[in-house]
């Protein structure tokens, strides 16, 4: 059932074993763990590694610890917040869940043009400036990579201009999703990250506090590279039906 654990990260792994189990709903809601004790011997790990893990399962709301030590399964997709994203954007065989990765990116395109919208209400001359430094970064930068940070870089700012910490703590998610893919989307996004004239007239809006103007430049971006990443996912989920066991080795997990 469980399988011995690698000498890397010991209690992510235990952590990353346990949650596989629970999303693909072999621990099902309801479900008791094993006693840490139980685990650590069928894990191979030390009782603190388990503990750790669970307590971070528990932070996650996947799983809940009652009284007396017993540690019951939560069905995280009622209890569960945006910060479970990054684990379930890949399988136990490191390949991209693509309904997940479709609805992460769904998200970004529902909510960028709203948080535009209120950078340019909220954010004043300060995030305007800023943004004007960042998209005078972005014209001398050579590297995709480069770029890509900078582009992310524009997009705190936006979110942080906005004023509104929910969004704040979204993206905080949305980035530690992005995290293991981030070469990967530096390709995707290539084309997109060149588009230096709609970064710099989001800017202006956001100077102007043009609300509308924010909103509708925002989402003329992200809709074109939510579209590469789309037809990207469109390819991926194509080569998964007729490899299932490969998948594209450059769309794996980062180590």
């Amino acid at each position: 059932m469980f399988q011995a654990i690698s000498k890397r990260s010991v209690s992510d792994e235990v952590f990353e074993q346990l949650c596989n189990r629970i999303v693909s709903r072999e621990l099902k809601a309801g479900e008791e763990l094993p006693s840490e004790r139980l685990l650590s011997e069928m894990l191979g790990v030390s009782r603190n590694a388990v503990r750790e893990a669970i307590k971070r399962l528990q932070q996650a709301r996947m799983v809940e610890v009652k009284h007396g030590g017993t540690t019951t399964v939560l069905d995280y997709r009622i209890e569960a917040g945006a910060d479970l994203l990054p684990s379930l954007l890949f399988d136990r065989q490191g390949r991209i869940q693509v309904d997940v990765a479709r609805s992460i990116v769904r998200m970004r395109q529902v909510l960028s043009p709203e948080i535009a919208g209120d950078a340019a209400v909220n954010g004043g001359p300060t995030t305007a400036d800023r943004l004007d430094a960042i998209v005078d970064a972005m014209v001398v930068a050579v590297a995709p990579a480069e770029l890509q940070r900078l582009a992310f870089e524009f997009w705190e700012v936006l979110v942080d201009g906005s004023g509104n910490i929910a969004y704040r703590l979204a993206f905080n998610s949305l980035r530690k999703t992005y995290e293991p893919i981030w070469d990967l989307l530096t390709k995707m996004l290539g084309r997109d990250l060149q588009k230096l004239g709609a970064f710099r007239k989001l800017a202006v809006m956001v100077r102007q506090g043009d609300r509308g103007g924010a909103m509708e430049c925002a989402r003329e971006y992200i809709d074109g590279s939510s579209n590469a990443i789309y037809q990207f996912l469109d390819l991926y989920e194509q080569h998964a039906q007729t490899a299932p066991k490969d998948g594209p080795p450059e769309a794996r997990r980062a180590p």
